[in-house]
């Protein structure tokens, strides 16, 4: 299998007025196409700064980033609806600002919103919407750009036990 991201020596600092904050040192990684990863650790130890720096939310202190497959799709902790979107447009959001939104890919984001079980919903905002729902939202906004690296930051958390399973199957499979 080939690399599809390399990560050498990446280092992440943050400044304050009471000095500086090491979130990451010396952090070097290889992911192959195909591989399914977790980083793992407690509360604070810089996984989340780790994939905001990947997916450019962040700015590295050093270090090397090769990203050999460019289509990243990051999920966050937090869904990050537009509350004044409904679930549609929600999910296409990534296709509309990458300019790929046409009636394939669109298609293919109905099927996504048939599968994940939100057909009934399509034209709902997201405050009424459950936060399992909301969640399913943003998974499937993340894959409507067909990324060839997924990072996903706790994205699970406010689902219910088997939806949980369903949709890690779903993205194992993915």
């Amino acid at each position: 299998m080939n690399n599809v991201l390399e990560i050498k020596d990446l280092r992440k600092i943050y400044h304050s007025l009471d000095g500086e904050i090491e979130a990451i040192d010396n952090f070097s990684f290889n992911l192959k196409d195909g591989e399914f990863v977790g980083i793992v650790g407690p509360s604070g130890c810089g996984k989340s700064t780790i994939l905001s720096i990947l997916c450019g939310l962040e700015d590295k202190s050093s270090g090397n980033i090769n990203y050999l497959k460019s289509n990243i799709g990051y999920m966050l902790q937090n869904d990050c609806l537009f509350e004044w979107r409904n679930v549609l447009d929600n999910c296409l959001l990534g296709l509309e600002i990458r300019n790929e939104l046409n009636n394939k890919s669109k298609d293919y984001v109905m099927d996504l919103i048939d599968t994940y079980g939100l057909s009934d919903f399509i034209y709902k905002y997201p405050d009424s919407l459950s936060g399992g729902m909301r969640q399913r939202v943003a998974l499937i906004r993340t894959l409507a750009t067909k990324p060839d690296i997924m990072l996903l930051d706790e994205p699970f958390s406010a689902l219910d036990y088997q939806s949980r399973l369903k949709i890690s199957d779903d993205i194992y499979m993915i």
